[in-house]
């Protein structure tokens, strides 16, 4: 592939600085450790997915195969206004193949950390789990099926988050967990909130429509004061849909959403509780599970 220097100027440069790590300067393709990931090396807290999943913290990448996206939602801590040029898709197999070195790269100065012990080092290096969620939307990378069933057959868990506007991508798909995103009990609401490049509101239903079917999640962000509405909405999509999982997540003020939002968008976890109480009182699921530190709540069909 050809070598092009990016400069710290440049949107790339700006991310690198940010702690992305890309596969290669043509493609869009990134692995970046996140906050939960590098807390649990340290021996802190793990995310709420080790709660509610049993996933360890330290030992999950969290990559994405391209940084394109097709929706613009104002809660998105990504900034569109300086958007990476991407040239050419980077290979799945080179993807897999490069995958723990860039984890690698990207963890190499707590080696050295008085707080990070050589066994939770060791293990961060041999991480198990692959959450395709950093940033981007990945069913716009035209060989994710490739890239998740090389995955798997390496024994990654994996986990896919979508926004649900290629359903015959996420059909085609067959990761560990599938999420799909619904942020919206009705089409307007989803217009004015994602802001997607064209209307995809029932590409969003057809892709939660194969939830069923799947060990799958439904994960809802909840934006105070302009998605907090109509839980009765949310309900009967969530009972159509059938997942395994409802997430119910506060927005969180950070990163370039705050050039969208105000803090005061972002709802208290006793709020997005009380959301969820509402909504799972007119559909098929409870709550079993919260995580205050997330502002995420968790609910499971009643069987």
């Amino acid at each position: 592939m050809r070598s092009r220097r990016c400069d710290d100027g440049s949107p790339r440069g700006a991310l690198k600085k940010q702690g992305y790590q890309f596969f290669s300067p043509e493609s869009t393709a990134a692995v970046k450790p996140c906050l939960w990931n590098k807390r649990a090396l340290r021996g802190g807290e793990m995310c709420y997915k080790h709660q509610f999943y049993g996933i360890s913290s330290h030992r999950c990448v969290q990559m994405t195969p391209t940084l394109k996206c097709n929706q613009r939602c104002l809660f998105c801590w990504r900034s569109f206004e300086y958007e990476v040029e991407e040239t050419e898709e980077y290979p799945p197999e080179e993807i897999v193949a490069n995958l723990r070195r860039l984890q690698k790269r990207a963890l190499s100065g707590y080696k050295v950390s008085p707080y990070v012990t050589q066994e939770r080092f060791k293990e961060a290096l041999e991480p198990d789990m692959v959450a395709i969620s950093l940033s981007g939307e990945p069913t716009c990378y035209s060989r994710l099926p490739e890239l998740i069933d090389l995955l798997n057959a390496e024994g990654y868990t994996t986990f896919l988050v979508s926004n649900g506007t290629h359903p015959e991508m996420i059909r085609r798909c067959h990761p560990y967990q599938t999420y799909i995103s619904l942020d919206a009990p009705d089409r307007e609401t989803y217009l004015g909130l994602c802001n997607p490049v064209e209307d995809f509101w029932d590409k969003i239903q057809e892709s939660l429509g194969e939830l069923a079917s799947r060990r799958s999640a439904i994960r809802t962000t909840i934006v105070k004061g302009i998605n907090d509405i109509d839980p009765a909405g949310y309900a009967a999509i969530y009972d159509a849909a059938r997942p395994t999982y409802i997430e119910i997540k506060g927005y969180m003020y950070l990163g370039y959403s705050r050039n969208r939002l105000s803090r005061e968008h972002m709802p208290e976890h006793a709020e997005v509780r009380r959301f969820a109480e509402a909504v799972a009182e007119h559909c098929e699921y409870e709550i079993t599970d919260e995580s205050p530190i997330s502002r995420v709540v968790l609910l499971e069909r009643v069987e």
